[in-house]
């Protein structure tokens, strides 16, 4: 399971590392992206620093936040991880146009889940799911209609236990 705060937070990480790499074209930050990515997609947050930022300084701040099933966040970082590597293989050539094309569509993304709490990779994982491509069972991904539909609220409201 992933607290949803720490996957918004690095979420928004991802973000802020996307608008440094637009701007600057800056291979270092492109690389730091990429290597997040895999790693998350690997083994979670453990060797990423982004994630343990995350999930050891700024998800507790914000409270308890939720629990989610984190094979569809794992799911939605491989994702993240073929953007990336698709934006690194088009740089590395020289179109940086491409790469910011794919760059852009990866934080666009990347926004919707750290403003808003809608993952997009666990909206594909719910939909593979229905369509049997994917055998894992996880109903919160089944049906993602309840949290579509749910008013948006902040960061530090969402998911609140009271």
């Amino acid at each position: 399971m992933v607290n949803s705060n720490a996957a918004r937070v690095v979420a928004g990480g991802v973000v802020i590392l996307v608008l440094i790499v637009e701007t600057t074209h800056n291979p270092v930050a492109l690389g730091l992206l990429v290597y997040g990515f895999l790693v998350r997609a690997l083994s979670g947050p453990r060797f990423s620093p982004l994630g343990q930022f995350a999930v050891r300084v700024v998800a507790p701040r914000l409270g308890a936040g939720s629990l989610v099933p984190g094979a569809p966040k794992r799911f939605a970082q491989c994702i993240g991880l073929v953007f990336s590597s698709t934006a690194t293989v088009f740089a590395l050539a020289g179109s940086w146009g491409i790469a910011e094309t794919v760059l852009a569509l990866l934080g666009l993304f990347a926004a919707l889940e750290s403003i808003l709490g809608i993952c997009a990779g666990c909206t594909i994982f719910g939909a593979l799911q229905r369509w049997g491509v994917i055998q894992e069972r996880c109903a919160s991904c089944s049906d993602i209609s309840g949290r579509l539909n749910a008013r948006v609220t902040p960061i530090s409201e969402s998911h609140s236990h009271t």
